[in-house]
């Protein structure tokens, strides 16, 4: 279904959450009609200058926020790369992203699964082409799956953290494969719907990490409704419609080729120049709107799309084992000693719900943390009392001669992180805690986040609208986001929260998956190992003369159903 935008007065907007948590919100101001320039879009337009453009074009100008850095589908978790890898690649599976349910895309039908979820039966489709014009056939369909789910190190290509277990791929005849895993893997279905398993042609198969990288983007192929046709690099991406496309998913409300001819996708890293790009109508949609923008640009008519990530909620992740934290009591302090509330409302919209469990709310397996992150100042305060950290001369807490003194990362792919840090620095000074902000580039970052010593409270979240997200973010295989695997020694230092993260990915039935990821959630509260701040949305900026833009099930665009009515050029309609 296309979702309409909905009215809003300058004082009050409306707003409707359907069960993915998705909300429309929209003025009825009229549109800007005046065209200003805006220095960065001009800069990087070149021929797609949307300056040029007249009502009868049908290219999308989408102001993205950051370069993508690859195309390889399992190394697309990055917004700008599933962003594109979104659009070019076709999956054996579509979900739907307003009731998350999984219908036929590639595959003809839903899998012939095994008793134990062991082994996965698809057929395909036989009418589908790659834009270099080769054929999908099944042995292309295992080879992208055994290449996805085991990698490939001597060509620098990781495996998929959403595919485990993975045996192998049997091709049964021309249109039919089937995949075999070691283990039970009820989440496989799902993870075949998403992006990091967009399948592409041989040529593309045959490349190494650098093949994805920035500046080879023309040379990855999908056999989606968009294909690469230019790349400037680190400033513009192209994406022409396939016009002969026609195998949409199942449940899709459009058929056929794309309704659009082109998506120029423009890097705007300034927040200024691609809301200034809104305002100006110099681009169509913009992606990663902050928050106090919102009201500015609804003010000026243009809708805000607010797409939940259906996953694990931003927060700050404890690692626990580090010997600062490896006492409950400090970690339980820290959670009573910060003012969510204060953060949300200062800093951020209605767009960014308050978490209440590491999962939000939308995601499958939510359960409800009631009490469970309350401030209490003076609770914290007894609390690391009892610990034995008293306050030193400037008000930070020592111990044995150590300051209580915790480094936090700098996460920017998430919003307004230096900003939350601030607030929470100031929070936690008030107890006696001191925390520190970790310096550096996005490679220093994520360099950093697997070493406890630099790096004690993580800044983290994970989207999958699948059980298997709580996994995929805790568990010592996969993201390890709290280190509870120690990589040196190889040890684990809390073997139970291993136990039930398995019991989430290796139960068979539904109804277990759902209360392994409850129970999942029920422990981290109790061993106060994360604080959950908001379920995190992927928010955009979008024309009133868009129709049809919506997201896939963790916020990102997917440009097949967008029309352009006319007028797009600012006049009438």
């Amino acid at each position: 279904m296309t979702f309409p935008f909905r009215t809003a007065t300058r004082r009050t907007r409306r707003t409707r959450r359907t069960r993915s948590g998705r909300r429309w919100t929209a003025a009825v101001l009229a549109a800007v009609t005046s065209v200003t320039l805006v220095a960065g879009l001009a800069a990087c337009a070149g021929p797609s200058d949307p300056s040029d453009r007249d009502g009868a074009s049908r290219e999308l100008i989408y102001l993205e926020s950051l370069p993508f850095n690859s195309l390889y589908p399992p190394a697309a978790g990055f917004y700008p790369n599933g962003g594109i890898v979104n659009n070019i690649t076709d999956r054996l599976l579509w979900q739907d992203p307003d009731t998350l349910e999984l219908h036929p895309w590639i595959a003809t039908d839903l899998p012939e699964v095994n008793d134990d979820a062991t082994e996965f039966t698809f057929t395909l489709r036989d009418d589908v082409t790659y834009s270099d014009g080769t054929p999908l056939t099944a042995e292309n369909v295992v080879r992208n799956f055994d290449l996805y789910a085991l990698g490939d190190t001597d060509r620098g290509l990781s495996s998929s953290e959403q595919i485990s277990a993975y045996d192998r791929g049997e091709v049964l005849d021309e249109r039919t494969v089937r995949f075999h895993f070691t283990d039970p893997e009820p989440g496989f279905p799902q993870a075949t719907s998403s992006f990091n398993a967009g399948l592409l042609a041989d040529a593309s198969l045959e490349r190494s990490d650098d093949g994805f990288a920035p500046g080879n983007a023309t040379a990855v192929i999908g056999s989606g409704p968009f294909v690469i046709t230019d790349e400037q690099l680190n400033t513009e991406v192209t994406l022409d419609a396939r016009d002969d496309y026609d195998w949409a998913p199942q449940g899709a409300e459009h058929q056929g080729a794309p309704q659009i001819d082109r998506v120029s996708v423009a890097i705007t890293q300034e927040d200024s120049v691609r809301v200034g790009g809104l305002k100006s109508a110099q681009g169509d949609v913009a992606r990663q709107i902050e928050a106090p923008e919102e009201q500015h640009l609804a003010d000026e008519g243009i809708g805000i799309l607010s797409a939940p990530t259906n996953g694990v909620n931003n927060q700050l992740a404890f690692r626990f084992r580090h010997p600062l934290l490896s006492d409950i009591r400090v970690r339980q302090a820290i959670i009573a000693g910060v003012d969510r509330d204060r953060i949300l409302n200062s800093l951020f919209s209605d767009s960014y719900v308050k978490a209440t469990s590491a999962l939000a709310s939308t995601a499958d397996g939510y359960r409800e943390q009631k009490d469970a992150y309350v401030f209490d100042p003076d609770r914290a305060r007894d609390l690391l009392d009892e610990a034995g950290w008293v306050p030193g001369d400037d008000g930070i807490r020592v111990k044995d001669g150590e300051r209580l003194s915790l480094t936090a990362n700098d996460s920017e792919q998430q919003p307004r992180t230096r900003e939350v840090i601030t607030m929470v620095q100031e929070q936690l000074r008030a107890i006696g805690v001191e925390v520190n902000l970790y310096p550096g580039d996005v490679a220093a970052q994520k360099a950093a986040q697997v070493n406890q010593d630099l790096i004690q409270l993580n800044v983290t979240m994970v989207g999958r609208a699948d059980y298997d997200v709580i996994k995929s973010q805790y568990y010592s295989q996969n993201r390890n986001q709290l280190l509870n695997y120690d990589t040196e020694d190889e040890s684990v230092g809390d073997p139970e929260l291993e136990e039930l993260l398995l019991k989430v990915s290796g139960s068979v039935e539904e109804d277990d998956r759902a209360a392994a990821s409850g129970d999942v959630q029920d422990y981290l509260t109790d061993q106060a190992y994360v604080l959950p701040f908001f379920e995190e949305p992927q928010v955009y900026g979008v024309q009133d003369y868009i129709h049809g833009f919506r997201t896939d099930p963790i916020g990102r665009p997917w440009f097949y159903p967008v029309s352009i009515a006319d007028g797009a050029d600012g006049g009438d309609e």
